[in-house]
This record gives C-alpha cells, sequence and structure tokens, in this order.
C-alpha cells in the first residue's frame, strides 16, 4: 500500500499520488498517460496531471490497481 507520507514530490496536488517506492515500470504511464510522467533525471514516475474526468478517474484507478510495488495512492481528496 502507498505511503502517503513519502510522496514524490512532483505530484500535482490531489487525489492521486506516487511515493518513493516507484521502480519506473512504466505500467502507470502505459495505462493513464494522460496523468502520469516520469522524471528522467530520478527515474521514476509522478502523477503530472489529476485526473479531469471519468475516464481518466477510472485509468488512473486501473494504473494504482495494476502497480507492482503498490507506490500509487489514492487519498480521497
Amino acid at each position: 500500500m502507498a505511503d502517503s507520507s513519502a510522496k514524490l514530490p512532483e505530484n500535482a496536488s490531489g487525489k492521486f499520488y506516487v511515493d518513493d517506492q516507484c521502480i519506473d515500470c512504466d505500467a502507470c504511464r502505459a495505462t493513464a498517460p494522460d496523468n502520469f510522467a516520469r522524471d528522467d533525471d530520478k527515474g521514476y514516475s509522478f502523477v503530472a496531471v489529476q485526473p479531469r474526468n471519468e475516464t481518466e478517474e477510472q485509468l488512473c484507478m486501473e494504473a494504482l490497481e495494476g502497480c507492482p510495488v503498490e507506490a500509487i495512492g489514492e487519498d480521497g481528496e
């Protein structure tokens, strides 16, 4: 389960976040490319844009559920 106290600083403010356990597997970026991005210098993904509609919300939830290290969290904001 993602740790909200370990959120990466690049995350856009809001409901979804990536924590410091990200292994840069690309799963979230492949699932929700409009919402997740990669920090090329640091080698991890983060939430670049919070979901703007129901479709993006569903894709972010799919990314959360599919994260192999459970680094994506959702805090219900």
